[in-house]
């Protein structure tokens, strides 16, 4: 096979519906020859390995090897390397046949960022799935408008609490912090990722106390939430935490999805007796995303792929949190989640890591209104105690509903007053505000 043999133009690959499209950032020496360095990639992550082998004949590499349709340096250079320079940097593009994965994600990523993740500065960027291959997958049960329709809220942005301190609290402790949250005006509650089902904080018990209280507060206010509850555990053992979860009252489960695995999240989603909202949580994606020279991008791993095995809400890092993250990637991760995509319902995005009522307008701005702000310590931490802190992120929600200027709104309502003088107003910078406290 030559090195010709190994290329393919993008139109004829494209025309033929049969190949998942990988696009890659490689940086590599610069006297590397760069078209036969692409070509063995592509071998090894299909057909063959790094000798010939009798039985990698002609016909399966035709069929199987994957196709080189696209070669770009950064910057590029037409007509010789300068003597100087001692790396190039590429953009490349690699056609997989679907057919050697099937519509499944383990073996999807295994086989587009499988052993080459260790190739040195590599990282995979993007893909573009061919439409036979996204029939294959279910997608969300309700996406934004089931989980809309579950609260009661038509239009407004939601509001997520994250029950704070993290772990180390009783299921009666949770269920006061739970309780004060919601007559906040919290819409859902979710566990934190630190907390499942340990010895102290029986998952059952807390699930059991927790909707004791939602259903109270239905009852005296009229306001719904949902409890998304952490079924996280060994692979065997999640679906039937999920079951013991909703059988105990839960009307919502969440999944740490990059640790337990995100086939696990798709078994969740397409399991007809765990019919409740998904959210799925980020925890772990820093170790693939954050690299810029290995891993993969972030919008795949809480973007498109999350909505592909089926989330209802990813969480996921805003900019104006704690945690480094640039605006144009939280962007792209919510354009994912909510474009139009064949069959695939919108999803929820939801920031946090630092999310308090200074930031709503910006988020919103940027997202829209099918969005959820997830507010931790800013309801927990809120100087006024936890139902002031939910009733505070709803003041601020409201206000940006109507176009009225936080600093305005705050005039009316103590709650937010208290909230942004603690914690700084838009557009206003604390020094070491969103730093971790020890």
């Amino acid at each position: 096979m030559s090195t010709l043999d190994m290329l393919a133009i993008p139109e004829q690959i494209e025309k033929e519906d049969s190949y998942v499209i990988a696009t890659y950032y490689l940086e590599t020496g610069a006297r590397s020859d760069i078209v036969s360095k692409i070509s063995a990639i592509a071998v090894e992550q299909t057909t063959g390995t790094w000798v010939a082998v009798p039985e990698e004949t002609p016909e399966v590499r035709e069929k199987h090897v994957a196709k080189v349709v696209g070669i770009y340096e950064v910057p590029g250079h037409e007509f010789e390397v300068p003597a100087e320079a001692g790396t190039r940097q590429f953009v490349f593009q690699l056609a997989y046949p679907a057919v050697n994965f099937g519509p499944q994600i383990p073996m999807l990523l295994s086989t587009v960022i499988g052993n080459i993740s260790m190739s040195g500065k590599l990282k995979l960027l993007d893909l573009k799935f061919p439409t036979p291959f996204l029939e294959g997958f279910k997608g969300p049960k309700f996406g934004t408008k089931g989980v809309r329709e579950i609260l009661g809220v038509e239009k407004r942005p939601l509001l997520n609490n994250m029950i704070k301190p993290c772990t180390g609290y009783t299921p009666e402790v949770g269920a006061r912090l739970f309780s004060r949250a919601v007559r906040g005006g919290v819409d859902i509650v979710k566990d934190d990722e630190l907390i499942a089902d340990p010895v102290f904080c029986p998952m059952v018990d807390r699930v059991r106390l927790y909707m004791e209280e939602a259903r109270r507060i239905y009852e005296e206010t009229g306001h719904k939430v949902l409890y998304t509850v952490n079924v996280t555990d060994r692979a065997d053992r999640v679906r039937d935490n999920a079951r013991r979860a909703i059988d105990a009252g839960a009307n919502g489960i969440m999944l740490n999805y990059l640790t337990v695995g995100i086939s696990v999240l798709q078994a969740l989603a397409e399991d007809p007796e765990i019919n409740v909202p998904i959210l799925a949580h980020l925890d772990f994606a820093g170790t693939m995303y954050e690299s810029p020279y290995s891993g993969m991008s972030s919008h795949l791993i809480l973007g498109k792929l999350a909505r592909l095995a089926g989330a209802d809400i990813v969480v996921y890092p805003s900019p104006f949190g704690k945690f480094p993250f640039l605006r144009e990637r939280y962007l792209e991760i919510g354009h994912n989640l909510l474009s139009k995509w064949l069959h695939f319902k919108p999803v929820f995005p939801m920031p946090g890591g630092g999310v308090m009522p200074s930031v709503v307008p910006a988020i919103v701005k940027d997202l829209g209104n099918d969005c959820i702000l997830g507010a931790g310590g800013a309801i927990h931490g809120h100087p006024m105690g936890p139902e002031a802190g939910g009733r505070a992120m709803r003041q601020a929600i409201d206000a940006t509903m109507k176009g009225i200027d936080l600093r305005d709104a705050a005039k009316e309502h103590p709650e937010l007053k208290a909230a942004l003088d603690a914690w700084g107003y838009p557009d206003e910078e604390k020094p070491g505000i969103f730093e971790i406290k020890a």
